[in-house]
């Protein structure tokens, strides 16, 4: 090869890695854009979804200071721009690495989009119902009239969303089992082996999410686990095709 040759291959790839770099900045920023309107949309019906929240509680919650009312703004604001922004940055992502995709593949990733996003509201939604509907009656139920509650809006929404974010992201096992086994970074026969693990780990963030109730954190641990052998059962689903898939291409290379 000689070095004009050279030189227009190494242009060539030089302007390559610019127009994906470039590309992926367009991506980022239009996933920025849309976060920012999720946020604002937030901003302005924060009264409304600060409303939903504090529907089924049985007490009144309270600010110690004039930052925890701005904070309660930008959390309620911010909750509404992840959950709105996560399925549009899982769109640019795809159609960011659409191009390198065989059709089959660009139909099969397309549909872990709307799944991604539905079990993350489903992961806030179990982590929420179990919230309202036993963790915190445990606790109220430990007072038992020894002292005086007092409620702040800081101190209730954190420890809220310490309870809810971790199931939301514990409810994507099965989409990221899937998509490992698709790369061929994970099989179902290794999710099997491993089972008794995760199981443990599993039952330990069940411990670690609820009261240090035994009743509790078997109710909590119970879905988790029915959520671990889905994704087995669906990492299996991916293997087998992968392996037709696998058998059909070397039939036809042995028949060419």
């Amino acid at each position: 090869m000689s070095e004009d040759q050279q030189s227009v291959t190494t242009n060539e790839k030089e302007m390559n890695v610019t127009g994906h770099l470039s590309e992926l900045r367009n991506r980022l920023i239009v996933t920025a854009v849309f976060f920012v309107l999720f946020f604002t949309l937030g901003f302005i019906y924060v009264k409304e979804i600060y409303g939903f929240f504090v529907n089924d509680l049985d007490f009144s919650l309270n600010v110690i200071s004039p930052g925890e009312i701005i904070w309660i703004y930008f959390t309620m604001a911010g909750l509404v721009a992840v959950i709105g922004t996560i399925p549009i940055l899982f769109l640019q992502i795809w159609l960011f690495i659409k191009p390198g995709l065989t059709r089959s593949e660009q139909k099969a990733s397309l549909a872990y989009i709307p799944a991604v996003f539905l079990l993350f509201i489903g992961g806030l939604v179990f982590g929420y119902v179990i919230f309202i509907k036993l963790i915190l009656p445990f606790l109220l139920s430990l007072n038992n009239g020894m002292f005086n509650e007092l409620f702040t809006v800081d101190k209730y929404f954190k420890f809220l969303l310490r309870v809810t974010i971790p199931f939301a992201v514990l409810f994507e096992i099965p989409i990221i089992s899937m998509f490992l086994t698709s790369l061929g970074i994970l099989t179902p026969d290794f999710m099997r082996k491993t089972r008794k693990y995760a199981y443990f780990v599993l039952i330990i963030i069940g411990a670690i999410v609820t009261p240090p109730d035994f009743v509790l954190q078997i109710i909590v641990a119970v879905p988790l686990i029915i959520l671990y052998e889905i994704s087995i059962y669906l990492s299996g689903i991916v293997y087998r095709k992968k392996l037709k898939k696998h058998q059909e291409f070397m039939e036809q290379e042995n028949y060419d």
